[in-house]
């Protein structure tokens, strides 16, 4: 099969190959999936660079995420046939060295879930990291129902998700948005969330306050946990909870401990890879049910072919993205 693959870590145009690799074979437990649809994350390319991860194996085929049919179905695996439309996750992480920058993918059926027809393989290929993320961010410390959930980075490829989820869950959703980046309000807005506020606002304390009738927001899922802490933990309610799946403005903050005990709050920090099986279980079955339940916002940019993955991941890491960035291996 054809696949991009490198042998050491660094830069996208110094250390990404095209070539050949063998074909997989779905071995007990998994199905091998021919990939219409690989998804480009910002912890790929963390991996890719050696940044807080080493090289595992003599090489490794990026990109954790992805989406395609699946072509064969390996013993013991009762719940898949070959021919189904499916999204998968965790593609290429700890212990697997072969993800979805690839024509197939064999792996364990568990990381992998129907895709619904009317869902494009494109928008299946962002629901692994980003909107898996979002899902343990949202309901990670419990049901949103009746509840105010702030977002921040609410036009971003996991805060639109996040405020999908949590409208969908039952919760008023208000978000943070980039000042100047009207794109990011629009998606904001689309997903569902009834206040949009720029992140660098200085009443951002006033107007959340005002919002929920002065007693804050119940849940925060944060996307710079540094970045915004100075004034997240005067805004989140008594016995609330901050679910950070990132810190960019910081990364070694200073965490308010006082401020935060006095008020019971709960901190969440979100790996998707490391989440718990239950807590992964649970997302894949929720995000189906959201998925059947109407028309979802899903953002993706390309897709670029599998030989532009180098411009793929480079389009990753130069930021101001609309979206998910999709790899197509059959494009």
């Amino acid at each position: 099969m054809r696949a991009i693959w490198y042998e050491r870590t660094g830069a996208a145009d110094a250390v990404l190959v095209l070539g050949e690799k063998p074909t997989p074979v779905a071995g007990p437990g998994e199905v091998r999936v021919k990939l219409m649809a690989s998804g480009v994350n910002p912890a790929d390319g963390n991996r890719r660079r050696g940044e807080g991860y080493v090289m595992e194996a003599p090489f490794v085929i990026p990109n954790s995420d992805g989406a395609g049919v699946v072509d064969q179905v390996g013993s013991g695996v009762t719940k898949f046939r070959e021919g189904d439309r499916i999204w998968l996750y965790n593609g290429q992480r700890n212990g697997r060295n072969c993800g979805t920058a690839a024509e197939w993918i064999a792996l364990d059926a568990d990381l992998v879930t129907r895709l619904p027809d009317d869902v494009p393989f494109e928008a299946g290929a962002a629901l692994g990291i980003p909107c898996m993320t979002a899902h343990r961010s949202v309901f990670g410390s419990g049901p949103v129902a009746g509840k105010a959930v702030l977002v921040t980075g609410g036009g971003g490829a996991v805060g639109h998700y996040a405020v999908q989820l949590a409208v969908w869950g039952g919760a008023r959703v208000f978000a943070t948005v980039t000042p100047g980046v009207g794109w990011q309000r629009e998606d904001a807005r689309a997903a569902g969330a009834e206040a949009i506020i720029e992140r660098d606002d200085p009443d951002i304390r006033k107007t959340l306050k005002s919002l929920t009738g002065g007693r804050g927001v119940d849940r925060i899922v944060d996307v710079d946990f540094g970045g915004n802490i100075g004034w997240s933990k005067d805004v989140v309610a008594l016995n609330g909870a901050i679910a950070a799946y990132a810190t960019r403005g910081n990364s070694s903050p200073v965490v308010p401990f006082r401020e935060l005990m006095l008020k019971n709050v709960t901190l969440q920090a979100v790996l998707l890879p490391t989440s718990t099986i239950e807590g992964r279980r649970q997302a894949q079955a929720d995000i189906s049910r959201w998925l059947g339940e109407g028309r979802r916002l899903h953002r993706t940019v390309g897709p670029f072919a599998l030989d532009q993955t180098v411009a793929a991941h480079q389009a990753v890491e130069a930021g101001a993205k609309r979206g998910t960035v999709i790899v197509a291996p059959w494009g």
